[in-house]
């Protein structure tokens, strides 16, 4: 009996190490993965002008995977993030998305612009590597659909929407025009607003672009101040942004502007100073001063404990909230990771409550990969981005 026992026991102990060994060897096999670690890569603008953007995004998202491996990772795995710079810069794309297949990594996000994540997308589809999370919200993310791309924000279609049809419904505003950079970026939200006016039968009095990443507009601001808008879109981030309402106001032009998301809000308020007063932002994450919603308070908490020399700000915040959906797609794939289990653990996400509030919600599907569909518009009021659900609110003072 004795025998047979220690018989059944060295059985056992054997399966636990052929199967043990197996697990390993499935986890060798997944690029990036190890029965330790996963790296996880991102390329954005480190350096360069638009800078704030993407060291934001990373700096959100790596304190929430410091936060992570320091309750001990997931599945007991710690996440690695291997960020990388491609300066908001289109033609450093292929190359930086080279460099993190170089290192080997599992899955990619923090992604930061447009111009850089049309290049991308094509990039991770055809190499079936998963690419979660991207600071932009042009229509090419979402349409056609794509398997091997998570998209988090509400895109620009959604905020430009909620701009027209305040500025048309609420003020009264009739005559719209834009300033936009001659990029896919400019492009995008220049679309988004034609086909938001489109649903008023109307169209912009006037659009004229600049060249990207300069603030070289005054052709654009004449072009477009000759139609006498009373509302113009501009589209940039902060470094063209902010010197171009500035020039703007210096020439006694002083219509409602309006911007999206992407601008970088507090850079934005920073480099316009007291320019900045009265324009309207529209966000997709709640300002990051609202910590009675439980992620905004979480994510001060961690940003306080694992980057205490960065300011909160909106961009960052956002980088926080896509690597929380990055780790709980991680956590649903379950302890065999896989790329193609990533994917499906996000996409089991529905009517998934995030903390940032009831009208915050993912909702994910197999044929369906935009998480959020909200926008809050804010007003910059005493050097503060400040929400509101009435646009008469945002009316000039």
């Amino acid at each position: 009996m004795k025998v047979a026992l220690r018989f059944s026991l060295a059985a056992l102990f054997c399966l636990g190490i052929f199967f043990g060994s197996v697990s390993s060897l499935v986890a060798q096999s997944v690029p990036g993965v190890t029965d330790k670690e996963i790296s996880i890569g991102s390329c954005s603008a480190l350096d360069g002008p638009s800078k704030f953007l993407g060291t934001q995004t990373v700096a959100g998202a790596r304190a929430y995977f410091e936060s992570i491996n320091e309750q001990g990772g997931v599945h007991g795995r710690k996440l690695r993030l291997i960020a990388s710079d491609d300066s908001y810069d289109p033609a450093k794309a292929d190359a930086c998305f080279k460099h993190l297949q170089d290192q080997g990594v599992f899955a990619m996000g923090f992604f930061v612009g447009t111009p850089t994540g049309v290049k991308y997308v094509p990039l991770a589809e055809s190499n079936k590597i998963p690419l979660v999370g991207l600071f932009t919200g042009a229509q090419s993310l979402y349409t056609p659909f794509r398997h091997w791309v998570i998209n988090v924000r509400a895109g620009y279609a959604d905020e430009t929407k909620e701009q027209i049809d305040g500025l048309w419904k609420t003020l009264g505003y009739k005559k719209i025009g834009v300033i936009y950079p001659d990029d896919a970026f400019g492009s995008a939200v220049l679309d988004g607003v034609k086909n938001a006016l489109k649903d008023h039968q109307s169209q912009p009095v006037a659009a004229a672009s600049y060249p990207r990443q300069t603030a070289d507009a005054d052709a654009a601001i004449q072009t477009v101040r000759a139609a006498q808008p009373e509302a113009v879109v501009i589209v940039g981030p902060a470094n063209t942004v902010a010197p171009i309402v500035k020039l703007a106001h210096s020439k006694g032009w002083q219509p409602l502007f309006v911007t999206v998301s992407f601008v970088g809000t507090d850079d934005l308020i920073k480099l316009a100073g007291s320019d900045a007063e009265g324009m309207v932002i529209t966000q997709v994450v709640p300002p990051y001063y609202l910590t009675d919603l439980k992620t905004v308070a979480l994510y001060r908490r961690t940003l306080s404990k694992y980057a205490p020399t960065e300011t909160p700000n909106f961009v960052s915040l956002e980088g926080f909230v896509d690597a929380m959906v990055m780790v709980e797609g991680l956590k649903r794939a379950g302890k065999d990771l896989t790329r193609e289990g990533l994917i499906h653990g996000i996409e089991s996400l529905h009517d998934f409550d995030i903390d940032l509030g009831p009208q915050l919600k993912l909702n994910y599907s197999a044929h369906d990969h935009k998480g959020f569909v909200h926008v809050i518009p804010t007003v910059v009021r005493g050097g503060r981005a400040v929400p509101f659900t009435d646009w008469s609110t945002a009316a000039p003072h």
